[in-house]
């Protein structure tokens, strides 16, 4: 009797994993090493507030790290479906750090709105945030690309997080310009800007992350790409039953087929076999369960 799932290791997908994660770690620490020796400079809240973002990358990359490195552990016979689920989970407890991160930002840069604000040098800080808003705009490029080749929603989450930092470090910047060009107030006005998009990149992963392990269903384009991967394989007469529930980062596909009742077991289970191969090699799915009953059944 089997009792663990089948398990094909996937270098290509290891390495793919490796390689963002890499890329994701460095620019992160680089960035916020540069961010916090430009906040403390110069004292400005809104490139503090960009600094403590920048951290909490960090602590986000390591514990990105820790989850996808347990997510692609093997089947075993305390998790004998994988440990996929360690992958949103590892995400989630994330967003803990990051909310931690939007706090500070919004409480140091109202505590500097009610003193007034400052004017801030527009020398050291600006090339800061300028090499911050570049590096965070090339990291997204590569990891984004990395993330929608092995559909991987942690990856991906990385990289919406590094092109929302691209915009954040913008703010930050526009504050610290305006702190000389029209008021004072601007640079902790940028601050409290970050501190609440910081809040937004929260919700937004939390409410993702929250779907996948709950069991949420795929949405109606991926439904349709389900049903016409199968529709087209010849015997398939119908699809009339199709269930989907994420189970960490992927799918587990539950489908209903119908075709000729006339057909011999042995066909009818090579139908089946070959509807949950075509299923099972979408990368947004991670297993496939596939019923054949005769047309007409419902």
């Amino acid at each position: 009797m089997r009792l663990i799932r089948d398990y094909e290791p996937h270098s290509e997908l290891s390495r793919q994993f490796r390689h963002a994660l890499v890329i994701t770690l460095a620019g992160n620490v680089l960035l916020a090493i540069v961010k916090s020796i430009a906040a403390r400079m110069s004292g400005s809240s809104a490139i503090y507030a960009d600094a403590i973002n920048s951290i909490s990358d960090v602590l986000y990359s390591i514990l990105l790290v820790i989850g996808l490195w347990l997510s692609q552990q093997p089947p075993d016979i305390s998790h004998p479906q994988g440990h996929s689920r360690f992958e949103p989970f590892a995400a989630l407890i994330v967003t803990i750090s990051m909310a931690i991160a939007g706090a500070e930002a919004v409480r140091a840069s109202i505590a500097r709105f009610m003193e007034g604000g400052a004017s801030i040098s527009l020398g050291w800080p600006s090339l800061a945030l300028i090499l911050g808003i570049v590096i965070k705009a090339l990291m997204f490029t590569s990891v984004s690309k990395i993330g929608k080749k092995i559909a991987s929603p942690g990856i991906s989450a990385a990289a919406r997080d590094n092109l929302s930092d691209v915009f954040t470090t913008l703010a930050a910047f526009l504050g610290i310009l305006g702190s000389n060009l029209i008021s004072p107030l601007l640079d902790p006005l940028a601050g409290l800007f970050v501190g609440l998009w910081i809040f937004r990149s929260v919700w937004m992963t939390a409410k993702e992350n929250m779907g996948y392990l709950t069991g949420a269903g795929a949405d109606e384009a991926m439904r349709k790409k389900l049903v016409d991967t199968v529709q087209q394989i010849e015997g398939v007469e119908n699809i009339h039953h199709i269930i989907t529930d994420y189970a960490g980062p992927k799918l587990v596909v539950e489908m209903h087929i119908n075709a000729d009742g006339e057909i011999s077991l042995n066909q009818s289970h090579a139908l089946c076999d070959q509807a949950t191969a075509a299923l099972e090699k979408l990368p947004e799915v991670d297993r496939a369960y596939v019923h054949v009953e005769p047309i007409g059944h419902i």
